[in-house]
């Protein structure tokens, strides 16, 4: 499903999928090593602290290594017909392509989202042993499109359905808008007065924080605009009750991916085991 850290180019999509976006394969870094080459320049412990007493929130303006953030413009655009627009009144207009495809059409993507490198980091941030999502989490990773006039979300949290955390890393991919991430910290901590704030996250950015504890939205694009993000999730625990399961998959498909991408892979299982 994902490609292996070894690899050092994409393969070209026109030999997966028939699709022209591809065509030219492009070199891509090595997950681990350009992540690396990021972290081990930081100050760790400070970036712990800070996002501690943000109630586990922290952002970067310069995370990504450029040649990762050259990658990962290149696939956001390729996969531009891949978009899954959708639309609730009053919450939420944009488009969204998820991890299913992306397995299949942007494997670099997924091999940034299981390096080790990257995971160990972010365990030393929140202090919990993490998890990728399961394999037939749609949700996983993804990337989210404001290309329309008026596309953003509403105020929200990242809701877990798992019986663990899960935590959200962000990244920022393209960023041609006027969108910004408003957000609000300790709105579930009575004891200390939320904190307003908001960020507009450059193209290498990064936001990382507890989907249960963070209220946040995506402000309105205006005409012309092209905002991309790019977002993983990972879970201290990837079980999750049959109920809470259908409720989370009949979410994706309504609000983000659709029926289709969400429910082909319990269909292909089914399929397996017949």
């Amino acid at each position: 499903m994902s490609t292996h850290a070894e690899d050092d180019v994409i393969a070209p999509v026109s030999a997966v999928a028939g699709t022209s976006a591809f065509t030219t394969a492009v070199p891509a870094p090595q997950a681990d090593r350009a992540v690396a080459s990021r972290t081990r320049t930081f100050d760790n412990a400070r970036l712990r602290k800070d996002f501690a007493a943000q109630d586990a929130f922290l952002y970067l303006e310069d995370f990504l290594a450029p040649e990762v953030t050259a990658q990962l413009v290149h696939s956001a655009r390729a996969l531009l017909d891949e978009v899954n627009r959708n639309y609730l009144p009053g919450h939420k207009q944009g488009g969204s392509v998820s991890r299913h495809t992306i397995d299949r059409l942007a494997p670099f993507i997924a091999e940034l989202y299981r390096s080790k490198e990257l995971i160990g980091w972010l365990e030393q941030l929140s202090g919990d042993k993490l998890q990728v999502s399961p394999a037939d989490d749609p949700h996983a990773y993804a990337l989210y499109y404001y290309t329309r006039p008026g596309d953003h979300i509403g105020w929200h949290y990242d809701t877990s359905y798992y019986d663990g955390r899960r935590y959200t890393l962000l990244l920022g991919v393209i960023d041609e808008s006027s969108c910004r991430l408003d957000y609000e910290l300790h709105t579930r901590n009575p004891d200390v007065p939320d904190q307003p704030g908001s960020v507009q996250i450059p193209p290498g950015g990064l936001v990382f924080f507890d989907g249960d504890k963070l209220r946040h939205r995506i402000t309105p694009a205006g005409a012309n605009e092209m905002r991309v993000s790019l977002t993983f999730e990972y879970v201290t625990d990837p079980n999750m009750r049959p109920w809470r399961r259908f409720i989370s998959n009949m979410k994706d498909a309504v609000a983000y991916f659709g029926f289709r991408q969400v429910f082909r892979q319990m269909a292909s299982r089914g399929k397996g085991s017949a």
